[in-house]
């Protein structure tokens, strides 16, 4: 059987798992509550988001628990610029001991919108493209080709600068007063950062930058440097209840 882990906050890694699972079969597992080293499935797939040119903390500290003797195959996908991020997740798959088939990336929706606003044309312009991109990929994964990303410079210093910031983002959200502490964002957070304290929302200092609990309050009442912007990115093609679950 295969094992499709996969990390995702506002459902663009789900919805390319989901498309791969409905492919080649196989169970999905979230990353964040996945305690084991993937020795059960024959064969691996990891599916991620790009974060600041390289991976999320969650899948960072998956890989050296990984069973090493499974084949493994990842893909990323992005917003912006992936600037060899294929390549380092490759560097960094094979510095774990892991056997590495094939790493993959494609382009999907920009989610990390915190100081900017993507116009609605380009969401819907990379939505439309997104079936063909995972297509592409699944097909090249059911012909059993290996895509190994050629050698070039990649952004692994900026990465590891941004990663050691991304704890400072938790501190800088702060709640508007339509907030109902309905305490969804306490029950999403991938890192346990949230808490609901006396009446209100507290953020603390591990966030993983997933902005998972930005785009998905459903009173769009979560503010970044108190700066109030209404728009909001989940993807439309996934039950945004599926995100965080094992399917």
């Amino acid at each position: 059987m295969n094992g499709i882990l996969y990390f995702s906050a506002t459902g663009n890694s789900l919805y390319i798992a989901k498309k791969l699972q409905s492919t080649i079969g196989g169970v999905i597992r979230y990353i964040p509550k996945y305690v084991g080293d993937g020795g059960e499935f024959e064969r691996l797939y990891i599916v991620t988001p790009i974060y600041s040119y390289g991976i999320p903390i969650h899948v960072a500290e998956l890989l050296p628990r990984l069973d090493k003797t499974k084949e493994i195959t990842v893909i990323q996908n992005y917003g912006g610029m992936a600037c060899g991020a294929d390549r380092l997740m490759y560097v960094y798959a094979l510095r774990s001991g892991l056997n590495i088939k094939s790493v993959y990336k494609l382009k999907m929706p920009e989610n990390y919108t915190l100081t900017f606003t993507v116009p609605k044309f380009y969401l819907n312009r990379a939505l439309k493209k997104a079936d063909r991109r995972i297509d592409a990929v699944v097909d090249c994964i059911i012909k059993g080709e290996s895509r190994i990303p050629e050698k070039c410079g990649t952004k692994e210093r900026i990465y590891l600068k941004n990663r050691s910031n991304w704890h400072l983002i938790g501190k800088r959200f702060s709640v508007a007063d339509d907030c109902t502490r309905c305490g969804k964002c306490v029950s999403l957070c991938p890192a346990a950062n949230i808490s609901l304290s006396d009446g209100g929302i507290i953020f603390g200092d591990s966030c993983v930058a997933c902005l998972g609990c930005y785009h998905r309050c459903p009173q769009k009442a979560i503010r970044y440097n108190n700066k109030k912007k209404r728009d909001r990115y989940v993807n439309p093609n996934i039950d945004e209840n599926d995100i965080g679950k094992d399917l």
